[in-house]
């Protein structure tokens, strides 16, 4: 039986950047970059979870906006279904995280050049395609 998690991320953009972040060695797929959040629990709104994700991560009051991108990644014998939402950054972008060691706004056209987990990728791709 294959377990599916699921899964939502915040994607902000400030002109051409988008802000990603990178995933602390000790963490699981550590070294890699992701867009910022985390798992749905039971009960809760995927717009609700990602707000409180971004909360708890990076200490950011967001406004999430629409879904971009919803795909679903097999990653070892897990499934992850991924859903990506435009957020805005209500009081300017986060400095800190408690989950990466890496915060970083990048040029859409230099997205492809980072080592991204696999789940994040079809999100890069329609980044990077626009």
């Amino acid at each position: 039986m294959v377990t599916t998690i699921e899964v939502v991320a915040g994607v902000a953009s400030q002109g051409d950047t988008v802000f990603a972040c990178r995933r602390s060695p000790e963490r699981s797929s550590g070294g890699r970059w992701e867009f910022p959040g985390g798992k749905v629990e039971v009960g809760e709104r995927p717009e609700e979870a990602l707000a409180r994700e971004l909360r708890e991560e990076l200490g950011a009051d967001v406004s999430v906006g629409r879904l971009l991108d919803r795909s679903v990644v097999a990653v070892g014998a897990l499934r992850i279904d991924l859903a990506c939402y435009a957020v805005t950054f209500r009081d300017g972008p986060p400095v800190i995280s408690t989950d990466h060691d890496e915060l970083r706004w990048v040029p859409r056209n230099r997205l492809a050049e980072l080592d991204w987990a696999s789940p994040d990728l079809p999100m890069v791709r329609l980044l990077t395609e626009a």
